[in-house]
């Protein structure tokens, strides 16, 4: 699936003039990386709607500035205190072949079968809800999939244990670090 983002170079800069392009519709935004940092201006209700999606968090975006595509990556989105509005997106430009590093979300499945829920009644804890991963901008997962049927009461899931797509590296198993994704507490075991 790819996302195409249709975007118009900007050169009015400050705050006067993104305050004046948000009056509009319109969200001021930046793209930097490899080449030098661009600014630009994207649909606002387009951007809106699009952060509602998982994948475009994660996803290599096309994005085209005045009919020239690029490949990018959402770095970072600005949203009002209260107002359900953004206020700036960061784009950053990838090279397609050469390997980058993403924060990626896991889906937690299985947790109604596990036996430490279904047996010893025990509470399972997600400890981390997102992992930083290092691929080719092609092999990005949209998430990472943290099977919990076959945990047990008292037991955890480490990042070494996790099921990768190939080509997908975790940063902190790089670094030697191995985390815990997901325990489950000790519980107590039913009254017959």
């Amino acid at each position: 699936m790819t996302i195409e983002i249709i975007a118009q170079a900007r050169t009015e800069q400050g705050t006067g003039a993104s305050r004046r392009l948000r009056r509009a519709g319109k969200l001021p935004a930046v793209v930097y990386g490899v080449k030098d940092a661009v600014s630009i201006t994207l649909d606002h209700n387009t951007i809106f709607y699009a952060l509602k999606d998982e994948a475009f968090h994660g996803a290599v975006l096309n994005l085209v500035i005045d009919g020239q595509t690029e490949p990018v990556l959402l770095r970072d989105a600005q949203m009002h205190p209260f107002k359900p509005q953004v206020l700036h997106v960061d784009f950053q430009r990838v090279d397609v072949n050469a390997p980058i590093s993403a924060k990626v979300s896991l889906h937690f499945v299985g947790a109604e079968n596990s036996p430490a829920v279904k047996l010893n009644a025990s509470v399972i804890s997600h400890v981390q809800n997102e992992v930083t991963i290092r691929a080719l901008p092609g092999n990005l997962p949209a998430f990472i999939e943290v099977d919990l049927s076959e945990l047990k009461g008292g037991q955890s899931i480490h990042l070494s244990e996790l099921k990768l797509p190939e080509g997908v590296e975790l940063v902190e198993v790089l670094r030697g670090h191995d985390g815990v994704v997901a325990q489950a507490s000790a519980g107590k075991r039913a009254a017959s």
